[in-house]
């Protein structure tokens, strides 16, 4: 089963970013809770809240992105299955259905008429394309539930592990906050450089809007944490 770059990254990006955010919003709201002092945070309860967070959000991130394509992947085939049938006994109204869906895309009446009539005339393809022109449903070929949840939880973990890391490696107390936030950042832009490669904009923009988010979500979880511990 071959890995599609594509579909792969949209995974990492998916299941890296909850990652990231879920840790370093334990750490941070620790730290903010703790003050100024990083020996006050509490190591162990960082190291208990931050894994058993990670290991249950990721495998519910993994499961549910493995529901989710795999429900997409059935409503496509009731829907096809319906299709097929409208165009065994009432081919006239699907071909209407298709050659509207081409209107609404610019294509004038006359050749719409006719693109419709020649993609009519093969059902297997009309069935593929009325899903995706009329009820905008995209052909699920190439896309693996199964491994689509495996990467998904994979990148949560790995991404994940990041913010926590200073604590699991022992690193002296006030070496451990600053080092969780300077590994944050770093997953952060380097999770932000792998989008760029999904949505090809500029690389700075990709990291900033990636450092960005995660950052916000960390200063409400540090703000949180200062708050009650304050």
């Amino acid at each position: 089963m071959a890995l599609t770059p594509h579909r792969s990254l949209k995974q990492v990006i998916y299941g890296g970013n909850d990652g990231i955010v879920t840790t370093f919003a334990i750490v941070a709201g620790f730290a903010g809770a703790g003050g100024d002092t990083p020996a006050e945070i509490g190591v162990l309860a960082v190291i208990l809240f931050g894994l058993a967070n990670l290991l249950a959000d990721g495998l519910s991130m993994g499961l549910g992105e493995f529901l989710s394509a795999r429900s997409q992947h059935q409503m496509y085939r009731r829907h096809r299955r319906d299709v097929l049938q409208v165009l065994k006994t009432n081919p006239d109204t699907a071909r209407n259905r298709l050659q509207q869906a081409l209107t609404r895309q610019g294509i004038p009446d006359g050749d719409a008429a006719q693109i419709s009539a020649l993609i009519a005339r093969h059902p297997q393809v009309a069935a593929d394309q009325i899903l995706s022109q009329d009820l905008a449903l995209p052909r699920p070929e190439g896309d693996h539930p199964a491994r689509n949840g495996c990467v998904t939880f994979i990148s949560f973990i790995l991404f994940g592990l990041m913010p926590i890391a200073p604590y699991l490696f022992g690193l002296p107390a006030p070496m451990q906050w600053p080092t969780s936030v300077a590994a944050t950042v770093m997953a952060l832009i380097t999770l932000g450089g792998l989008r760029r490669f999904v949505t090809a904009e500029p690389l700075w923009q990709a990291q900033l809007e990636t450092v960005g988010i995660g950052g916000l979500c960390a200063s409400a979880a540090y703000g949180v944490g200062w708050l009650i511990g304050g």
